[in-house]
């Protein structure tokens, strides 16, 4: 398995605890799919750069995860399905270089 970080942004007019079912949705998604969850970080509400879908800021929460790689695109399809997600950034988190 291979770690990755999953920043999301949702709606702005989501209160907390539909944001917080909805993170929670995602992780159990993650456990379904044979991943596990490292962490959860939850930022918050901050303006965003430019309008998307016409929201001016959105909340935003950072998930490190461990996820085999053949089920990566299928969990992003999942993502995208979600009506409340402005935005996904799906990355893979490479081990440090030691120097």
């Amino acid at each position: 398995m291979k770690n990755y970080e999953l920043m999301t942004i949702f709606k702005p007019n989501l209160d907390a605890e539909e944001v917080d079912k909805i993170i929670d949705k995602i992780n159990s998604t993650i456990t379904e799919f044979g991943g596990k969850v490292v962490s959860v970080d939850k930022t918050g509400r901050k303006k965003l750069a430019y309008e998307i879908q016409s929201f001016r800021d959105g909340f935003f929460a950072t998930t490190i995860l461990e996820l085999p790689a053949d089920k990566v695109a299928e969990f992003k399809r999942q993502l995208r399905l979600n009506d409340n997600i402005l935005r996904t950034m799906f990355m893979e988190v490479s081990a440090k270089a030691s120097v």
